[in-house]
């Protein structure tokens, strides 16, 4: 009988993804979520799990740094990166923190945080680090190429892009967008029509979300409301109980050049990593592996 209601279940009512949703913490406590487990099935891959658990192919790739994310081996035991620091920035309306590829979205009034993976911008089209508001919530938005995205799109795939996009299945921007105020409007939240790009550097440097995520935050979401876009690659964080935390990303990279990227510390990340109780061999290898997790570096916890 519970087997044919879970098959009922999943017939009449399919999964979809939605924004991985966690209590938000005391106001002197960053540390949201677990870390949670997936044993490969056959068949799967990393994009179809980073879509079931609604998290980021590049972030999910960075736990799992050993498997190969388009034939992981049946049996294998993944790490799905559902813990995280909340960003160093006042905890209202979108943060979009670009080295995490993640949004943020802690709703007026309510003890919670909505997070989503997110496209950003590719390199040489990145999107920048603001300070805005939503300007204005479009449904079914037609989409106008700007000339260099036209040009490089003959040049590329030999086909014309028309001037105007009409709303349908061949839109990029999907069936919403939420547009900005900052840069004369020109940069979006949006949906996609693609199969790919979400947690990844492929936009012209909007923020693309999935469909569904991008449905559910235009539902929520209201005109005014503050939008915070940063580049945070260090977060640090000093938790209730002593414990001393701190999640490293990799940071972007600014050309398609193979180089070291240098990981600019704030004065404040300094003054963390100088107190005589963290341990700085958990930093240093923190550094190194750049998987985005948070780790505990406290000598005494």
């Amino acid at each position: 009988m519970i087997r044919l209601l879970l098959w009922f279940i999943l017939v009449v009512f399919p999964f979809t993804s939605l924004a991985n949703v966690y209590p938000l913490p005391d106001k002197n406590s960053r540390l949201i979520g677990e870390v949670q487990q997936h044993i490969v099935q056959k068949g799967e891959y990393f994009q179809t799990i980073a879509k079931d658990y609604d998290v980021g192919i590049l972030e999910l790739m960075a736990v799992n740094p050993n498997v190969d994310p388009f034939l992981p081996k049946e049996g294998t035991l993944l790490q799905i990166p559902t813990v995280m620091l909340l960003p160093d920035v006042p905890r209202e309306g979108v943060v979009i923190n670009l080295a995490e590829l993640r949004l943020y979205y802690f709703p007026k009034g309510k003890q919670k945080v909505y997070v989503f993976p997110v496209g950003i911008g590719k390199i040489g089209s990145e999107t920048p680090v603001m300070v805005t508001e939503v300007k204005s919530r479009i449904p079914n938005p037609t989409w106008t190429p700007p000339a260099s995205i036209r040009k490089a799109h003959l040049e590329e795939r030999g086909e014309v892009l028309p001037a105007v996009v009409q709303p349908g299945p061949d839109n990029p921007l999907g069936k919403f967008a939420i547009q900005l105020a900052h840069g004369r409007g020109s940069y979006l939240i949006h949906g996609t029509n693609q199969k790919f790009g979400i947690g990844m550097r492929v936009s012209a440097g909007c923020i693309r979300l999935s469909p569904d995520n991008i449905e559910w935050l235009f539902n929520h979401i209201t005109r005014g409301e503050k939008v915070t876009v940063i580049n945070q690659t260090v977060k640090t964080s000093i938790e209730p109980d002593g414990r001393k935390m701190i999640e490293v990303h990799s940071p972007l990279s600014t050309s398609n050049h193979k180089e070291i990227q240098v990981i600019h510390l704030t004065k404040k990340d300094r003054q963390f990593m100088e107190q005589y109780d963290v341990d700085t061999h958990i930093v240093d290898r923190a550094f190194m592996e750049q998987n985005g997790l948070p780790v505990n570096v406290s000598l005494f916890q």
